[in-house]
């Protein structure tokens, strides 16, 4: 007998990924409404991915980056929590593509979950083989930490967008970014980082933003300043604060493929020219990501709904991220700095005939590589309690630990004056090789004495150091030339499963799209118990450890002396 396909319907009253009805919190405190720990903090986390306050479209099931979703349907999400509540602390639940397909028994050290989404042999590792069975009902994006239940809003990249406007400051301008300015692009779940983070930085910002109710969040929660009524009011501002040498982020309603090309006509007479140019729209999804130039919001979101709208959409999205590539290389030709931020947009750009798209770099070999080869990048943490005060205490512990980090207490010190939590209170905090496991260790200690109210779940982006192959982003310009070697994040996730991390994650397509990246993710439990200070111990060495020996076997000094220097047997490097 022949299963029938499920279809996904396009109108939204029959779309098993669409239920108006629903609004997701996720439990505080500590009642249990699992077996243990251990899967509560699966459980708490999925629902937490899909709050409100941290998802861009929660109805939908979508967290963030166009259509990253934290379940398949609302039907495999019930029953994901549903298994949840039911796991036994010797098995393990099996998620492919954001559908519950299995518990098997396994033992106590091993993941209570593990989790593959978006994967497609490479032959087929396109959006068009992803949308005809996304269509189906049988896929899912996951993106990055959508999918693997670990987004904590727009937090989660503020610190690694701070890091790299900062190491920009560092290179190009001593340091100082008091009177200099950047224009970018994209106010969505991971742009909407940007405006604050340059502001951390000391620089005035200028953040093109095709959707108000975007703008509006960012205002909201404090991410963006103030918002310009056009282009001459933006200008002005810009002049206003680069002069008084003040830290304002400016947003303007508009869309960058039509803003960016009238400030080049501008600059070219006589006008201002930024200090950077970069973006973050969701241009790695043509279909979801990208307002074509001309066309309204309205219009796009329901060719959007429509499949026979696609390819038309996805030709006029792609010509209008030439147009904005292209404005990015003029600003470039006249003297700014131009770095990609990782959506895929110079590889639209050049199928559609732009040349020259890759002649401004990426932003990790431009700027976060050295971090890289490090161990250091995207570690974060969430308070399962739901109370503020459990994540205070946890940034004094960092500081405590590392007191003479000083950028980690500045990060920490603006974080808490300027980051508002967005569903249960968390951190991001960029640490490496030999202070993960430090960080981890003390929290399992705060969770046994009580100090902290309830257990910390600990995890990290699965843009790190050595979780992700992705040849136009994090691997991009290897020094070897493995840029596109994949073995690494099958490696890491494998190694983690080992280590005991209480659930790890495999992706493809997250950040640029399918057939560009394969990545893995990986989150453990402090609940203060010994058996979980074990598990912190091996796993918060090997994961940020893999990644150092990936940049010591592409032959990076740095990552070779980090190795040696913390005791990695790497049996090829001498």
């Amino acid at each position: 007998m022949t299963q029938a396909l499920p279809r996904i319907d396009t109108d939204t009253d029959t779309d098993p990924r669409f239920d108006p009805s629903r609004s997701i919190r996720a439990p505080r405190g500590t009642e249990l409404s699992c077996k243990s720990w251990l899967t509560e903090a699966a459980y708490r986390m999925l629902q937490n991915n899909l709050d409100a306050e941290v998802a861009e479209d929660p109805q939908r099931l979508v967290v963030y980056g166009g259509i990253g979703r934290a379940a398949r349907n609302w039907e495999c999400y019930d029953q994901i929590l549903a298994s949840l509540r039911e796991l036994e602390d010797d098995q393990t639940l099996l998620i492919q593509s954001g559908k519950p397909v299995g518990v098997f028994q396994t033992h106590e050290n091993a993941p209570r979950v593990l989790l593959a989404n978006s994967n497609l042999v490479p032959k087929w590792g396109n959006w068009e083989h992803f949308n005809e069975l996304d269509r189906k009902g049988l896929f899912m994006y996951g993106q990055m930490t959508a999918g693997s239940w670990i987004y904590i809003g727009t937090q989660g990249i503020v610190q690694g967008t701070y890091e790299t406007f900062a190491e920009a400051g560092r290179q190009h301008f001593s340091g100082d970014w008091g009177g200099r300015w950047i224009l970018t692009a994209g106010l969505g779940g991971m742009g909407g980082a940007q405006p604050l983070a340059a502001t951390f930085a000391g620089a005035v910002s200028l953040t093109v933003e095709c959707q108000q109710t975007s703008i509006d969040f960012r205002l909201r929660t404090r991410y963006l300043d103030k918002q310009a009524a056009d282009i001459d009011h933006a200008i002005a501002l810009i002049k206003e604060h680069t002069g008084k040498r003040e830290a304002v982020s400016i947003g303007l309603l508009g869309n960058a493929a039509d803003v960016l090309p009238e400030l080049v006509r501008r600059a070219r007479e006589g006008g201002l020219v930024p200090d950077l140019v970069t973006d973050q729209t969701s241009a790695h999804d043509l279909i979801n990501g990208y307002l074509p130039s001309g066309w309204t919001v309205e219009e796009w979101k329901a060719a959007q709904r429509d499949p026979a709208q696609h390819a038309r959409l996805q030709a006029a999205a792609a010509a209008s991220c030439a147009k904005h590539v292209q404005a990015i290389l003029d600003f470039k030709a006249l003297g700014a700095y131009a770095v990609d931020y990782g959506n895929n947009i110079r590889q639209v750009a050049k199928d559609e005939g732009l040349e020259n798209a890759f002649d401004f770099p990426g932003f990790v070999p431009a700027y976060i590589r050295p971090q890289f080869c490090e161990g250091r990048g995207p570690f974060r943490w969430v308070a399962l309690s739901g109370d503020p005060e459990d994540i205070h205490k946890t940034d004094a512990k960092i500081k405590e630990l590392f007191p003479h980090h000083a950028q980690v207490h500045r990060w920490l010190d603006m974080a808490r004056e300027r980051i508002a939590f967005q569903g249960l209170p968390a951190r991001i905090c960029w640490l490496g090789l030999g202070e993960r496991h430090l960080a981890g260790l003390a929290f399992n200690e705060m969770v046994r004495t009580g100090e902290l109210k309830a257990p910390i779940v600990i995890g990290r982006d699965h843009l790190d150091t050595g979780s992700v192959a992705s040849p136009n982003r994090e691997t991009e310009s290897m020094r070897d030339g493995t840029d596109a070697v994949s073995d690494w994040p099958l490696l890491n996730a494998m190694l983690n499963t080992a280590g005991g991390a209480t659930w790890v994650s495999l992706h493809h397509g997250g950040g640029v799209g399918m057939g560009y990246s394969q990545h893995s993710g990986v989150v453990i439990v402090a609940d203060g118990t010994e058996a979980a200070a074990k598990r912190l111990a091996r796993v918060l060495v090997n994961d940020s450890g893999s990644g150092v020996m990936r940049h010591a076997d592409a032959g990076y000094e740095s990552a070779i002396d980090t190795a040696k220097r913390q005791g990695l047997n790497l049996p090829m490097i001498k």
